[in-house]
């Protein structure tokens, strides 16, 4: 790392801001900005990897570090802390827009830097950290689109907020050292800092400034704030002050947004700097390359409903090529992800993927065989070349067998669990290691069924299957918590997909009559692929073990945990339509 001594610039009002340069200046240009209560060298871990290809620059900000401190709290307006950054940009890239990378309240005054229009021409892209635009939160608190429940949660951990804002107590929790020990405790979750803070008195008492001048007038009166500046959003998964969804409301208010998660505390850039790195770089030389990205359309009913919880997040569907898997490829796009669509049928893939590039830009298809190991692992390979680590996985490929279980033939049930069972463990494990390896954060999804708690004469094998994915991701899950990755199982229930169309029938007379007969019960139904799809990614978003999605699938589960014999008892009854049990022929046995 080329690093060279600290200088300053002089802002508008007169403060002087110390400013530390690193790497070499003919490469691109970041600019680094720390939050409360660090300063300049809270970013040592990254700027060490980031300066190797990068011009990197920090700067402490006024009040911290080696950095002035203005008298009175006007000083600490974000206007004035926008004018700091814009007068740092100027003094070192004056004739290239930089790219930002901001944590904390440097998120903060950066995020109402990319959203002045005057200003926007002048940064390359913003990375944020663990800090929302107060202007967009203030909208988020009131109107609570992503559930009260957040909200509230949100509240909890911003309490030390109205703390900071009382008079002499926060300064003298400083001083007395009672609030250093509370900070340290709160460092700790989610893995403490490798890197130990270098913090001065100064940046524990000029800071709460910050909180005292701006806190209160931008959630009470939030104005419309709007950026075309690209936008990547790193969210810890343990950050102890922001719920994920303040920050992904961002999807909002920014046309090309890119959120992603990754295992971590608050002070992420410390203990973990490594992924942050990772993404930063990724997301840099992805504006740099110059390829174009369309904005989104920031006024459909879906943008203002979900704001970016999966934008651009690279998601990977199987079984993408009909059903609920082609469903969900065009849910997830619609809520701003890049999905690779894969089926066993790739003209079906690819027309998944032209869909759902209409949605969003960066869909792509492959023809891959589930059921293939070293398959899946090539396929996973280029995926990682070509996107980096996914952030979702959904492991949804698979085929219906119908017929009472000793009537069914052996080739039947050998590819039930070819597909059904090895599909989903090939795609656990050809993604899991790159997911964990990345930094965790990642999600991983499979497609069990209601038929996996659910007892039935002629769904036996199926109901194997499917009840060895749901175990199996039930493992998975409490393997894979500590590295920040969650792993969902999708019971569906009776969804209209036409997977009985295409289904093995055994034993149950004439196999059209047959299919006629359930595929007009899935019918009477009515539950669609494309309403299971939106109430799946809804689910998806909360991390939960289980997502029954009918009612038939919630009635189920609950039955399977308060009274088994009840399902046993339906299980021994005849389906209408089906006739009288009959003996077993001996070749069968």
């Amino acid at each position: 790392m080329n690093a060279r001594p600290h200088r300053y610039v002089t802002a508008g009002d007169g403060q002087r801001l110390a400013v530390h340069t690193h790497g070499a200046p003919d490469r691109p240009t970041l600019l680094l900005v720390h939050g409360y209560p660090d300063n300049a060298t809270v970013w040592k871990a990254l700027v060490t990897d980031l300066a190797t290809d990068h011009h990197v620059i920090t700067y402490d900000v006024r009040g911290a570090g080696r950095s002035t401190a203005p008298d009175g709290r006007s000083g600490y307006l974000l206007d004035q802390l926008v004018d700091d950054l814009r007068t740092v940009v100027d003094a070192v890239s004056p004739d290239r827009p930089v790219h930002l990378v901001a944590h904390d309240w440097g998120s903060i005054q950066v995020w109402h830097a990319v959203t002045e229009p005057e200003h926007m021409h002048r940064f390359a892209s913003f990375t944020s950290m663990s800090g929302p635009d107060l202007d967009h939160a203030g909208h988020w608190l009131r109107k609570a689109p992503d559930g009260v429940g957040n909200v509230l949660r949100q509240l909890l951990r911003s309490g030390y907020i109205g703390f900071f804002n009382t008079p002499w107590l926060p300064e003298a929790a400083w001083l007395s050292g009672v609030g250093g020990l509370a900070l340290a405790g709160l460092e700790r979750i989610g893995g403490g800092p490798r890197v130990p803070a270098e913090r001065t008195p100064r940046d524990y008492l000029n800071g709460l400034e910050l909180y005292r001048a701006n806190m209160a007038r931008r959630f009470l009166r939030p104005t419309e704030r709007r950026t075309t500046v690209p936008v990547q959003v790193l969210a810890p998964t343990h950050d102890a002050f922001m719920v994920e969804q303040i920050q992904s409301n961002a999807g909002r208010w920014v046309e090309d947004l890119r959120f992603h998660r990754f295992r971590g505390g608050h002070w992420a850039l410390r203990s973990a700097p490594a992924p942050v790195a990772r993404r930063v770089r990724a997301f840099v030389e992805e504006i740099e390359s110059g390829t174009p990205r369309p904005p989104r359309d920031l006024g459909t009913r879906r943008m203002r409903r979900y704001g970016g919880t999966f934008a651009g997040q690279v998601a990977v569907i199987t079984g993408a090529g009909s059903g609920i898997g082609r469903c969900l490829a065009f849910e997830l796009a619609e809520r701003g992800a890049r999905v690779i669509a894969v089926d066993i049928d790739g003209p079906a893939a690819q027309h998944t993927a032209e869909l759902c590039a209409g949605l969003t830009p960066g869909a792509c298809a492959q023809r891959v065989d589930v059921t293939d190991p070293t398959a899946m692992d090539e396929f996973a390979a280029w995926v990682h070349t070509t996107y980096g680590a996914p952030d979702l996985v959904v492991n949804n490929a698979g085929i219906g067998v119908a017929g009472p279980f000793l009537e069914t033939p052996t080739e039947d049930l050998r590819r039930v669990v070819d597909i059904n069972l090895w599909g989903v463990i090939n795609g656990c494990r050809s993604f899991a290691p790159m997911m964990v390896e990345s930094g965790g954060g990642g999600r991983i999804v499979n497609t069990a069924s209601a038929a996996s708690y659910l007892p039935s004469r002629i769904y036996g094998a199926y109901s194997a299957t499917k009840a060895a994915v749901l175990a199996l991701s039930r493992s998975l899950r409490g393997e894979l918590a500590a590295q920040g990755i969650t792993v969902t199982a999708v019971c569906p229930g009776l969804i209209d997909t036409g997977i009985i169309s295409n289904a093995r029938l055994s034993g149950m007379g004439k196999v059209d009559r047959a299919k006629k007969r359930l595929n007009r019960l899935y019918r009477l139904r009515g539950y669609t692929p494309e309403k299971a799809a939106e109430r799946i990614a809804d689910a998806i978003g909360h991390d939960p073990e289980i997502v029954p999605v009918t009612a038939e699938a919630h009635i189920g589960l609950a039955l399977s945990r308060l009274s088994p014999a009840a399902l046993r008892g339906y299980a021994r009854m005849t389906l209408p339509g089906q006739g009288p049990r009959r003996p077993v022929p001996r070749q069968h046995l």
